[in-house]
């Protein structure tokens, strides 16, 4: 490619920072960041969904604005400015969740604050975008922060699922089925422990390395 020719959009390279995220370079399986988060809001799907978008939002225009920003931040107060933009974008975020899904937004309480010191966002901010291109940060942004959000709402889909028998707050598992009802099935009330979040990203970790042997330690 001459210097003069411009890179497409949506290249192989843009394309790889976009799906990396999805499987061997996972921000929550593999590099083993945002952890807190499946420990914390995983309970029900809705508000996983929530956290999830919210992330991705935060983790995709900061990437976007701290790249346009890289060559004219002095690099002692660059820590700074990251900070002040990812405040912003989540005060943001809050808001817009607060006007239109107060519900959820009560449900998240300080951890929609708390997006402010997620490692995956400040770690995509210092290792990539102020090293790369506007474009290329931002899907690199959006592919971690879905990336997350994958993680986020498969435990959440599971919690939910076993711990209360609904998804998004419908009921999936029927009512006939209980034992309360003279059927064979019992919620399983541990999956509403943060514990059992752990546990089961223990286990996502298990199968995702067992079909990646190169992740596995030697």
């Amino acid at each position: 490619m001459s210097n003069n020719e411009k890179e497409p959009l949506f290249s192989a390279k843009n394309m790889k920072y976009l799906t990396a995220p999805f499987g061997k370079n996972n921000p929550v399986i593999v590099q083993i960041l945002g952890i807190c988060s499946s420990l914390a809001v995983t309970v029900q799907l809705k508000p996983a969904i929530v956290m999830a978008l919210s992330v991705t939002v935060v983790t995709a225009f900061s990437n976007l604005v701290m790249s346009l920003l890289r060559k004219g931040i002095p690099s002692r107060i660059r820590i700074i400015v990251q900070l002040v933009v990812i405040a912003a974008l989540v005060i943001l975020v809050d808001q817009i969740l607060k006007a239109y899904v107060y519900d959820v937004s009560k449900q998240l309480s300080v951890y929609v604050g708390l997006i402010i010191t997620n490692c995956i966002i400040m770690g995509r901010v210092e290792a990539f975008a102020l090293g790369n291109k506007p474009w290329a940060s931002f899907l690199d942004g959006i592919g971690n922060g879905l990336g997350y959000g994958a993680i986020l709402v498969t435990i959440a889909f599971i919690r939910e699922l076993l711990g209360s028998g609904s998804l998004l707050g419908f009921r999936v598992i029927p009512e006939s089925w209980y034992i309360t009802n003279g059927g064979f099935y019992s919620n399983m009330g541990l999956m509403l422990f943060p514990p059992m979040a752990l546990i089961i990203v223990g286990c996502i970790i298990w199968i995702h390395r067992s079909y990646n042997k190169d992740l596995q330690e030697k």
